[in-house]
């Protein structure tokens, strides 16, 4: 055996004895170098931020007023009130635990249900695009992500060993979860699906009742209190009623099929749609997978879907609950981001795992490869060459050094504003709607994405008096104009 075959044996020896670890520190290290390329933050990100500056000044009361679900601010402000640190190093150091843990405890479920699969999981969740893609992110998936794979991993773990005290675990990470997303709360559904048929069995009855007696104290408890009103979560029960589940679809259907020439096809618009939304969450989440689909190209491999729902069934249960949530959210919001679909991704690490296993046994020279390309993704996942969005940043910085405060402005992209120290200001007009005659005069300055000499530009400012006083560019070219008298 040569130097570099002893080399990937020992290095496939640390992976086999310590996958959690490495799967630990290996996420954090590939977070660190995402952020560290990291110009600006993003739209979500400067939301949060400002709102946990503002909680921090003024106190918990103010963040209801701009966000209706501002716990991840709390958060943050939370933590820069104790810790002291800056809020945007507070945002992405909780951002990359999270992730870290998330990567951790999937490793483990799968080393614990199948030990001989734990590296390829390991490599799957470190580099898969649907997790990794978002490193440099601040985003308050990483605390759904984490809590819910915490809650499969107290499930398998309460499987094993059962308690009270473990069950009541697994609630309490659910609980825990919904404070960033939502849509937590179908882990409550998918667990109690998976439990279901123990109730009607004498000998794992009490494991039921150990199961679901506290969501169902918890339920009746926020009947009582009312936390059903809560604005977000009236808006997420709306949006699953079928009667406005029905009505969406249709809404969707007629302005499809009124696109139609055809009459014929007209009538199909119905069946087009639905399955139309299924190919695109089909075809982003075989995307999202990146290299890791390769394996399923056989048929014979597709056997790893069985052992899944043999011996992941809470994450099977979690799955095909929220692919429905997907659709759902589809048909009433009529688009999809990919970062929704990431979850789902997310909940199959065990089958491409077990999917990779399978291959590398299959084709031992092709996986090696495979085990390439999944390392060049890791790496092209938190290595950017682009041009950073440094322009806003410039442009905020000048707007806080020539003008107050109080002065009237459009930012055009709300980090503008946040760089300016004027906080992140979500704009209510468009550009075009804000430079027309009925707006443009209610703003003193104008900071928007265009360049010099457009022929549009040029006459609205001789129409209106105006003139560019600053512009910012970045390396590719993208400009911000600032516009004022």
């Amino acid at each position: 055996m040569g130097r570099d075959g002893r080399a990937g044996a020992y290095v496939a020896r640390i992976v086999d004895k310590y996958p959690v670890r490495l799967a630990f520190w290996s996420s954090l290290l590939l977070s660190l170098i995402a952020v560290m390329g990291t110009a600006t933050v993003g739209r979500d990100a400067a939301l949060y931020i400002d709102i946990a500056q503002q909680v921090s000044e003024h106190g918990p009361s103010v963040a209801w007023k701009h966000f209706d679900w501002p716990w991840f601010s709390f958060l943050l402000a939370g933590t820069h009130l104790v810790l002291r640190l800056p809020l945007e190093l507070s945002a992405y150091l909780w951002c990359g635990l999270f992730l870290a843990g998330t990567c951790a405890l999937m490793v483990d479920c799968v080393r614990r249900r199948s030990p001989d699969t734990a590296r390829w999981a390991c490599l799957v969740v470190l580099a898969m695009p649907a997790v990794n893609s978002f490193r440099n992110d601040i985003i308050r998936e990483y605390g759904f992500w984490f809590f819910c794979t915490l809650a499969l991993w107290l499930a398998l773990r309460w499987q094993d060993r059962g308690g009270w005290l473990r069950a009541a675990l697994i609630h309490l990470a659910i609980v825990a979860g919904l404070f960033f997303r939502l849509e937590a709360v179908l882990l409550f559904l998918a667990l109690g699906l998976w439990q279901l048929p123990n109730l009607w069995s004498p000998t794992h009855r009490s494991r039921f009742m150990q199961f679901a007696l506290l969501p169902v104290i918890g339920l009746f408890a926020a009947l009582v209190s009312g936390a059903f009103l809560a604005p977000r979560l009236m808006l997420y029960l709306e949006m699953i009623t079928p009667r406005n589940v029905f009505a969406s679809f249709q809404m969707l259907s007629e302005q499809f099929g009124n696109s139609l020439v055809n009459k014929y096809s007209r009538d199909e618009a119905g069946r087009i749609i639905f399955f139309g939304i299924l190919a695109s969450l089909s075809i982003s989440f075989v995307k999202l997978m990146g290299p890791f689909a390769v394996p399923f190209v056989l048929r014979r491999n597709w056997g790893a879907l069985s052992a899944y729902w043999r011996d992941y069934r809470p994450f099977a249960w979690a799955a095909l609950l929220y692919a429905v949530v997907l659709v759902l959210f589809f048909i009433k919001e009529q688009f999809m981001n990919t970062r929704y679909v990431s979850f789902l991704n997310l909940l199959f690490v065990p089958v491409l795992a077990m999917g990779l296993s399978a291959f590398a046994r299959q084709f031992p020279r092709g996986c090696k490869a495979l085990v390439v390309l999944g390392l060049l993704v890791m790496l092209s996942n938190v290595l950017s060459f682009g041009a950073g969005k440094t322009h806003y940043i410039e442009a905020g910085h000048w707007m806080a050094a020539h003008t107050e405060s109080g002065e009237s402005a459009y930012f055009e992209d709300g980090r503008i504003s946040y760089y300016a120290g004027r906080g992140y200001v979500l704009p209510l007009l468009t550009r075009e709607e804000a430079m027309s005659a009925q707006h443009a005069g209610e703003y003193r300055y104008f900071l928007i994405d265009a360049k010099e000499g457009e022929p549009w530009l040029s006459a609205w400012l001789a129409e209106h008096n105006l003139r560019i006083l600053a512009h910012f560019a970045n390396r590719k070219g993208a400009t911000v104009l600032v516009i004022g008298r």
